[in-house]
């Protein structure tokens, strides 16, 4: 169920790209909220508007999507999209849904390139369960191969706009990210995509990566069960990696610090989608930890993954060095579930290695 709110705009706080973030009070309660606008959908509020608000995950409580939403602006339409080609519809028939240039339809300059793509050449292709992982797999990369050109591929499990997310902004702010893809239903990258094949596609033969990462928007969702999280199409990213010629990279989910045990070493989100779901032989990086403990824990939990996997998965031991030194250069912060790097450092060093591996890997143009 939707929860709406109306309030009126009192300051804006933060501007990025695709979204502005805005204090609104909200009408009756004179509580003050947080609230994102995405600038495609509604516009720019100005301070003095009222706005109409969902409320329903800021009301929850939630950790990502813990804010409100703008949805419209009481007394003000924003003005038409120019005129232009696209008819790829997303978020398909909700209320927000938007028509897009896909850059696999027809209509798209790139459209006669991507008719006859199907081949990757052997271009690595990192899949992660989390998006946090995603300043950390791009920091392995540039850790070995700091020329090499990376491309996004954003799939739907999360949040669908990429203009959610300020790391997606602050990576290709800073050069780390040739492309965001935002493929599925997710939208707003550089590039949209109808699927995860032709988002790989793209990645490859339209923005010429060397290197692709795969994972959800922010929002991974959860329900404490073996199958039902949203993380488990890893598994469907690795399979469309292998099918289009791809080398798969399985950047496992580590922690050494969350309180529920499932999660603890290797999370059994990753346990389920590389030793149960996947069918395709992939690569699964690991690196020495800094806790003993936690490193046995990992290694003894990757051996039992590897002899009981449906899929062929071949561990590749990176070496540690240099990946803390990698990490630090971020250019966004780096934060899993809450916690950060010198919280729990497993999760960012396992991601990193995965990069690394990849790098090392990728073919030249």
């Amino acid at each position: 169920m939707m929860h709406w709110r109306a309030g009126t705009v009192a300051e804006e706080v933060r501007r990025g790209p695709g979204s502005v973030e805005l204090a609104v009070d909200l009408e009756g309660t004179g509580e003050r909220v947080r609230a994102l606008a995405y600038t495609a959908l509604t516009g720019a509020p100005e301070p003095g508007e009222r706005v109409l608000l969902n409320a329903s995950a800021l009301l929850r409580g939630l950790g990502t999507g813990g804010l409100a939403f703008v949805v419209a602006r009481g007394d003000v339409l924003p003005a038409d999209p120019p005129a232009g080609p696209g008819h790829i519809v997303k978020a398909r028939y909700t209320p927000l849904q938007q028509m897009l240039l896909a850059v696999d339809e027809q209509e798209s300059p790139h459209h006669d390139v991507l008719a006859g793509a199907d081949d990757l050449g052997g271009m690595p292709v990192v899949v992660a369960d989390l998006h946090s992982a995603l300043p950390a797999v791009l920091a392995g990369i540039r850790a070995v191969r700091p020329d090499a050109t990376v491309a996004y591929v954003m799939t739907d499990g999360g949040a669908l706009p990429a203009a959610f997310s300020r790391a997606v902004a602050g990576l290709r702010e800073a050069g780390w990210l040739a492309s965001c893809l935002t493929v599925g239903q997710a939208y707003g990258g550089d590039h949209e995509a109808v699927t995860v094949h032709t988002g790989l596609l793209a990645a490859r033969h339209v923005v010429g990566a060397d290197v692709a990462v795969v994972a959800q928007g922010p929002g991974n969702v959860g329900t404490g069960t073996r199958w039902g999280y949203s993380g488990v199409a890893a598994a469907e990213a690795l399979h469309a990696a292998d099918v289009l010629g791809g080398r798969s990279v399985a950047a496992l989910r580590v922690s050494g610090a969350d309180r529920r045990d499932r999660h603890l070493g290797i999370s059994h989100h990753s346990l389920t989608a590389y030793g149960r779901a996947l069918y395709a032989p992939a690569d699964v990086p690991v690196t020495s930890l800094p806790d003993p403990a936690l490193d046995a824990r990992v290694r003894d939990q990757l051996a039992r993954l590897v002899g009981t996997a449906r899929a062929r998965l071949t561990p590749v031991e990176v070496p540690a060095d240099g990946l803390a030194e990698a990490l630090a250069t971020s250019p966004v912060g780096l934060s899993t579930m809450g916690r950060g790097l010198a919280e729990d450092p497993a999760p960012f060093l396992v991601a990193a290695a995965a990069g690394s591996h990849a790098g090392s890997v990728s073919a030249r143009p």
